[in-house]
């Protein structure tokens, strides 16, 4: 087959996240409600800022705006994992970052698979959190065994899409008519079945370690539990979520709102009480499926994270039990401490950078060899515009904290491990990207392309 007659991956990346978000919203109608709530906060944003819609159409991420998703999933085995790897190659979502949430009682650790490349993203940013089971965390080594032995019998990939991912790994690609059948083949891995693999007996077992351990083991497949869009205002969608319907999680997970936003901030709605039937005879509930909505602010640098995290390990030491208006006081003023200007940032070494010429603008050749002095003064004189660079990726405590909003927040009877990397990439196939890399990889580029000496 002649690769021109391929579709690209960013095409089959945007058919299936199209095809997801339509099959999640046919599920779970309440996200049809978010996603309505969080374009309306969008748009009264974008109308009261100008500045903010200007911005974004200038960066590129306008377009992306109404297509940002990413979601969540929770395989058991390594060969799980593995297929999965292969399977998102197909779409050009690779894995990005390693995860633990064992730290905070959540037995799994994870990658997100996702574009890398710059255009890729500004095609299609869909990401998808995905999390491994650490059966080992499970104290009792009979249940243990019984786990392990639940997940050995299923397989969460249809034959077709097996087939299709040798296809495009042996040929280079898949032409328009295989890449449609890929996209639905693929869906089915991550749809909801009302019907557990196990009795009722196995569940309340496995439940009773962890629901997340029940969640993952006793089903067909690794239903997505939430698809998240962007909002550009996190506060007042958390504000008006109960006047439409949903129950929002108790607090904003993540950094205080600012002026110049960082990181991610994450919310969502509780997860819903759907009805299961089990093998033999017995019907329950099942809580699994929420939907989350983000707000991305800028990458920060290591120096960046680590007093993020210095002073998010503060203000989470007297802000426990809180409520949301309370807690994001809290934080407040605890990041007070955080520079919130982006001159700040950028000249602290706190955030990355995107650096572009302004339009018109021609660099004096004398200025290139100032180094990063002579970058400060270009973009002083307005001939280079810097733009915060866009956080891509995820917060393990942040990640934990909505995990455990949606599983009950009880005590558990797994136990909490160190990180793994080792291991996760060993049933991964494969080495995690460092998302921080990539970051600063973008920023190097950025100046090399205007004749800049990287800072």
């Amino acid at each position: 087959m002649s690769s021109s007659s391929f579709v690209s991956s960013d095409d089959i990346r945007d058919r299936f996240s199209r095809a997801m978000s339509d099959m999640y919203r046919a599920e779970v109608p309440q996200y049809d409600t978010l996603l309505a709530l969080v374009e309306t906060v969008n748009h009264e944003t974008l109308v009261a800022r100008p500045a903010l819609a200007d911005r974004l159409v200038a960066r590129g991420e306008m377009a992306r705006l109404g297509v940002e998703r990413h979601g969540a999933i929770r395989v058991g085995t390594a060969e799980e994992l593995a297929t999965l790897r292969r399977l998102f190659a197909v779409m050009g979502m690779f894995p990005v970052g390693y995860y633990d949430l064992s730290e905070a009682g959540v037995p799994v650790h994870s990658t997100a698979f996702r574009p890398v490349e710059d255009a890729a993203l500004s095609r299609n940013p869909f990401r998808l959190f995905t999390s491994l089971l650490r059966l080992e965390l499970i104290e009792d080594e009979a249940l243990r065994d019984k786990a392990a032995a639940i997940l050995a019998r299923r397989d969460i990939f249809t034959p077709a899409v097996r087939e299709l991912i040798n296809t495009f790994e042996a040929e280079g690609g898949l032409d328009d008519a295989q890449a449609d059948r890929f996209v639905a083949e693929a869906i089915e891995t991550f749809r909801w079945h009302h019907d557990a693999t196990v009795d009722l007996a196995t569940y309340e077992e496995l439940h009773a370690a962890h629901r997340l351990i029940a969640d993952v083991v006793c089903f067909r497949g690794p239903h997505i539990n939430h698809l998240t869009p962007r909002t550009l205002d996190i506060d007042e969608v958390q504000r008006r979520m109960p006047d439409a319907g949903m129950s929002p999680k108790a607090v904003i997970e993540g950094p205080p709102r600012r002026d110049c936003p960082i990181l991610l901030r994450q919310t969502s709605f509780k997860a819903l009480e759907e009805i299961t039937r089990f093998s033999g005879a017995g019907e329950g509930t099942h809580s699994a499926r929420f939907g989350e909505i983000e707000q991305r602010g800028a990458a920060l640098t290591p120096n960046g994270r680590e007093r993020y995290d210095r002073l998010l390990n503060e203000a989470r030491r007297v802000a426990e039990g809180l409520d949301n208006a309370a807690h994001q006081a809290r934080l407040g003023e605890v990041f007070s401490a955080f520079p919130d200007d982006e001159t700040t940032l950028r000249r602290e070494g706190l955030a990355y950078f995107d650096y572009r010429l302004a339009d018109g603008a021609e660099l004096p050749t004398a200025s290139l060899a100032g180094g990063a002095v002579g970058l400060e003064a270009l973009i002083a004189a307005g001939k280079v515009i810097a733009e915060p660079i866009t956080y891509e990726d995820f917060l393990p405590v942040s990640a934990a904290g909505i995990f455990q909003s949606n599983l009950g927040g009880e005590e558990s009877s797994v136990g909490q491990g160190n990180a793994n990397r080792q291991a996760f990439e060993a049933a991964l196939g494969a080495p995690v990207t460092d998302e921080l890399a990539l970051y600063a990889e973008r920023e190097a580029a950025s100046l090399e392309a205007l004749g800049l000496e990287p800072r």
